[in-house]
C-alpha cells in the first residue's frame, strides 16, 4: 500500500498501470493533501526552497492563482481518492510583458514517486493549456533531482543554464537548473 507524508496508510493498492490515475482540477478540499505533501518536501529535502512549512490558510491564497481555464492551472493526481500529487502552470514574473511565460511544476507525494504520477500530471496539463496564449514555458529544478531534469526533458523542455549556490537551506548552496519549452 502507498503511505502518506506522514507514514500513515494511504489506502490504495500500488499502481500497476499509470492510466489508472485520475487526473482533475484542484478543489479547494484537496488543500489539506496539497498541503502536507508540499511541507514534506519542505522539511526534508532542498527540491523547494522554503524554509517553514505552509499552513492550509496559507495556501489559501495560493490556491487562489489558478483557475480551470486560462493559463495558470492546477491540477491533481488521484488514485482510489487518495491525491498522489500536483501539478501547475504560474506566472514566471509579476510584470504584464512575461504573461505570456508560465512556469511549470510538478510534485508528488513521497510514496508515489517513480510512479508515473508526474509523466501523467504533466501529459493532461500540457493537453488542458492547449491553445491558451502561451508563448514560452519554464521550469526551475533544484540539483541534484535526475528525475524531475528527465520528466522535462522527455516533455520537451531544453536546459538552459544552472544557477550555482543560489539558494542557501540545510547550511548548504544548491544549484537551480533552468528549462525551456517554446509552446
Amino acid at each position: 500500500m502507498l503511505t502518506s507524508p506522514n507514514g500513515d496508510a494511504a489506502g490504495i493498492e500500488p499502481l500497476r498501470d499509470v492510466a489508472a490515475i485520475t487526473v482533475r482540477p484542484a478543489e479547494p478540499r484537496d488543500l489539506p493533501r496539497l498541503t502536507a505533501i508540499y511541507d514534506h518536501y519542505i522539511v526534508h529535502t532542498a527540491i523547494t526552497f522554503d524554509l517553514e512549512p505552509w499552513t492550509i490558510a496559507q495556501r489559501e491564497e495560493w490556491f487562489g492563482h489558478y483557475a480551470t481555464t486560462g493559463r495558470h492551472r492546477l491540477l491533481i493526481a488521484e488514485a482510489s481518492g487518495v491525491v498522489l500529487g500536483y501539478a501547475s502552470t504560474s506566472p514566471f514574473r509579476p510584470r504584464r510583458a512575461y504573461e505570456t511565460t508560465v512556469e511549470f511544476s510538478v510534485v508528488c507525494a513521497p510514496e508515489a514517486v517513480g510512479l508515473g504520477v508526474g509523466q501523467r500530471l504533466y501529459d493532461v496539463l500540457f493537453e488542458s493549456i492547449r491553445g491558451e496564449d502561451i508563448h514560452m514555458a519554464v521550469a526551475a529544478i533544484t540539483l541534484p533531482n535526475d528525475g524531475s531534469c528527465a520528466l522535462h526533458e522527455r516533455f520537451g523542455f531544453t536546459r538552459l543554464c544552472v544557477l550555482r549556490e543560489v539558494g542557501r537551506k540545510f547550511d548548504q548552496y544548491w544549484d537551480v537548473v533552468w528549462y525551456e519549452k517554446r509552446m
